[in-house]
């Protein structure tokens, strides 16, 4: 059983930066894909950003220019820089790992990201 672990979130003013991690218990190399999705109360889960392994990426328009997606194939570990926070990020955080060949869906278990006005 594939578990991913996160870390990172916090609470933070709006304009400030937070640096999420998920790491894997297996290799990245596993899966095909890795991203981070966000849940607000009372909305529906969204992508925020994903990057695959050949290491392309992609982005919520919301987030564009402000966050940024990282892998570290040796650390099995998926990062997420938040910067300029707004308080409309305000979230709970999921890593999503897509393994290779079965396409089963691997999440971790959310990260809570307050930003105050």
């Amino acid at each position: 059983q594939v578990q991913l672990v996160e870390s990172g979130g916090g609470l933070v003013q709006a304009g400030g930066s937070l640096k999420l991690s998920c790491t894997a218990s297996l290799s990245i190399s596993y899966f095909n894909a890795m991203g981070w999705y966000r849940q607000a109360p009372g909305k529906q889960r969204e992508l925020v950003a994903v990057i695959t392994s050949g290491g392309n990426t992609n982005y919520a328009d919301s987030v564009k220019d402000r966050f940024s997606i990282a892998k570290d194939n040796a650390k099995n570990t998926v990062y997420l820089q938040m910067n300029s926070l707004k308080p409309e990020d305000t979230a709970v955080y999921y890593c999503k790992y897509t393994r290779r060949i079965s396409g089963i869906d691997y999440w971790g278990q959310g990260t809570q990201v307050t930003v105050s006005s």
